[in-house]
C-alpha cells in the first residue's frame, strides 16, 4: 500500500507539472498612490489614452506615433485575459497604419516612449511619466467620471464653432463622460442651482442631467472644483458650481457636440477647464 501511494502521488505530481500554466491577463490594474487605479499590460507598463482620439480611432501619427506606440492585446480577448476589476465588454480593437490597437471604453490605448539619447525608449514597469503631457495624454483608468476630448465643435445646425461660440474652426478641449459623450453647462444656471430640469423630469430627455456623485478626473483637472447637487432626488455632477448635462440629440455618441448651437450658440457651452465660476443666485 505504501508503494502504491507513493507511485500514485508521484503520478499526480507529474500530471500537475505537465498542465498548461494559467493564462496571464494581458490587461491588468495597478494601484498607484497618486493616480489611483490605472490600466497596465501584463508587464506592469502603464497604458494611456489620447484626447485627440475624438472618433475612437488612432489620431496619433507621424512623430507622435514614435513617442506613443500602440498597445495591442489580442484579437480574441476573453475575460480570462482581462484582469480582475475590468469588464471584457469595455474592450475593442481598431486598425491603424502600424497594426491593430486595443481600445478601452472607446479610447485607443498607447504606451509612452520618450526620446532618450536620440531614440525612443519605452518607459519601464510601474512608471507613468506620460500622465498629463500637453494636457491631452492621460493614464487609462477604469473609473473616470470626467474625461477630456479635443476636437472641433459642430453644432446641430451643421456649422463649425470655436470655443468663443462664433463660427470658425479649431479644436476645443472639453469634458466628456468615461466613454467620450460630451458634457455641457447651461448659461442660465446659477451656482449649484439647476434652472432647467423640471420636477417631473419631463424635459430630461432634451438635456439629461449628468447623474453621478463620483468625482474621478484626469490629474490635469482640479478635483476639488467638482461637486454634486441634488435635483429632485437625483445627484447631478457640477464643475465650479455649474450643473453638468448631456444633450439628448447627441445620443451619447463619442465626439458629437451638437448642443453648442441649441437654441443659439453659447446658451449651452461644453464644459471646459477654464470656465468661469457659476454666478451666485
Amino acid at each position: 500500500m505504501a508503494i502504491f501511494a507513493t507511485v500514485f502521488l508521484s503520478s499526480c505530481s507529474d500530471d500537475d507539472d505537465d498542465a498548461p500554466p494559467a493564462a496571464q491577463a494581458k490587461v491588468q490594474l495597478r494601484s498607484d498612490a497618486a493616480l489611483g487605479s490605472i490600466l497596465t499590460d501584463n508587464s506592469n507598463r502603464t497604458l494611456y489614452s489620447f484626447a485627440n482620439d475624438f472618433n475612437g480611432e488612432n489620431n496619433c501619427t507621424g512623430g507622435c506615433a514614435a513617442l506613443w506606440p500602440i498597445f495591442y492585446a489580442d484579437d480574441n480577448l476573453t475575460q480570462t485575459l482581462v484582469g480582475a476589476g475590468l469588464d471584457l465588454a469595455d474592450f475593442g480593437t481598431v486598425s491603424t497604419t502600424a497594426g491593430k490597437q486595443t481600445t478601452y471604453k472607446g479610447w485607443p490605448l498607447y504606451y509612452y516612449a520618450p526620446a532618450i539619447g536620440g531614440s525612443n525608449t519605452p518607459e519601464g514597469a510601474g512608471e507613468n511619466n506620460g500622465e498629463g503631457i500637453g494636457g491631452i495624454w492621460h493614464v487609462a483608468k477604469p473609473d473616470y467620471t470626467i474625461r477630456l476630448l479635443n476636437t472641433q465643435l459642430i453644432g446641430n445646425d451643421g456649422k463649425s464653432y470655436t470655443n468663443a461660440y462664433v463660427e470658425g474652426t479649431g479644436k476645443t478641449l472639453y469634458f466628456t463622460d468615461a466613454k467620450g459623450a460630451t458634457i455641457y453647462t447651461f448659461s442660465k444656471d446659477k451656482q449649484d442651482k439647476n434652472n432647467f430640469t423640471a420636477a417631473d423630469f419631463s424635459n430630461n430627455g432634451v438635456w439629461p442631467i449628468y447623474e453621478t456623485d463620483q468625482v474621478v478626473v484626469p490629474s490635469t483637472l482640479d478635483k476639488t472644483l467638482f461637486g454634486t447637487i441634488t435635483v429632485f432626488g437625483k445627484k447631478q455632477l457640477t464643475y465650479k458650481g455649474w450643473p453638468l448635462y448631456y444633450f439628448g440629440a447627441d445620443n451619447k455618441l463619442r465626439g458629437s457636440n451638437k448642443g453648442v448651437s441649441v437654441p443659439t450658440p453659447g446658451i449651452w457651452p461644453v464644459g471646459i477647464k477654464d470656465a468661469p465660476l457659476a454666478p451666485v443666485p
